[in-house]
């Protein structure tokens, strides 16, 4: 299941919006945000990958799940190659506006989605 949250933990942020644009099967045009590595997950080490989808409206929950998978398997799996600690957990956010890491934005449509790496793929977990 999706899930739509105004809120997470707080953290450090990376340098936002300098990232690459990422293709996605929905065609819609994504860029990352940052890759926050120092907030720990509920498995512990975990690498969350933060991306700008401009135009993010709440009907579009369907389609966000599947570029989320897509952006996990065919994007964030391999940047996580080296990571100290290996991370257990991948979250993948997509947000229609910029927020800040950790901060509120009731505004903003924001979805997220975890993925366990298992065998060298992304599997989806209940968030």
């Amino acid at each position: 299941m999706l899930l739509a949250a105004l809120a997470v933990v707080a953290a450090c942020q990376d340098e936002a919006g300098t990232g690459p644009t990422v293709e996605v099967p929905s065609g819609r045009t994504i860029s990352l945000i940052d890759v926050i590595t120092n907030a720990p997950g509920p498995a512990g080490a975990t690498a969350r990958f933060r991306f700008l989808v401009p135009g993010l409206a709440s009907e579009d929950a369907d389609e966000a799940a599947v570029d989320m998978q897509a952006v996990c398997d065919n994007f964030a799996l391999k940047r996580t190659d080296g990571m100290v600690p290996a991370p257990q957990q991948i979250v993948i956010s997509f947000a229609g506006a910029e927020v800040p890491f950790g901060e509120a934005a009731p505004d903003v449509v924001q979805f997220f989605e975890s993925y366990r790496i298992e065998n060298g793929a992304c599997v989806w977990e209940v968030f």
